[in-house]
């Protein structure tokens, strides 16, 4: 089992990313991780899908994906040629006496933190996958009430490989 990165420019339409869904539902496909935004031309959505399967069925996807209606463009984001991120936001139960070793691994990881409350902290961290794993183990010392991720936005190096619709 493998995973792959895919980016859809897809038309802005109302019930776009539920047809995407849709169909991953209706073949079996698995979705790791879904994101989608308006891009700088507000006719269009990025999504960004991290599917896993074998070679074969990540091959129907983005062939399944591609005949879809509203679709315009769809792409491997390769891991070298691209870069891909994740937000992260962590609630962490802290005393006054351990705040400060959570402050130190944040400080640590360029992570921010965006809220404290008498008993808890919450950090926002932004990185690639192993960066937030790595972050979230050393966490593990403490108790974390609360995690929200993303899943990977990502977009792939230079202008080769921009996409211009008219």
């Amino acid at each position: 089992m493998q995973n792959r990165v895919f980016q859809l420019l897809v038309d802005n339409n109302t019930g776009v990313l539920s047809r995407i869904s849709g169909l991953f539902s209706r073949r079996g496909y698995n979705i790791e991780s879904i994101t989608a935004g308006v891009t700088a031309d507000s006719r269009f959505t990025r999504i960004t899908i991290v599917a896993s399967g074998d070679e074969e069925v990540l091959d129907q996807i983005e062939k399944q994906v591609a005949k879809l209606i509203d679709v315009r463009d769809i792409r491997e984001l390769k891991p070298d040629k691209s870069v891909y991120r994740e937000l992260c936001l962590i609630k962490v139960k802290s005393t006054p006496e351990k705040r400060q070793g959570i402050i130190a691994v944040a400080d640590i990881f360029r992570a921010k933190i965006i809220d404290v409350n008498v008993d808890s902290l919450i950090v926002e961290l932004t990185g690639n996958q192993s960066k937030i794993e790595a972050f979230i183990s050393l966490l593990k010392d403490y108790e974390i009430l609360e995690i929200a991720r993303t899943g990977i936005a990502g977009l792939g190096r230079g202008t080769e490989d921009v996409i211009c619709l008219e």
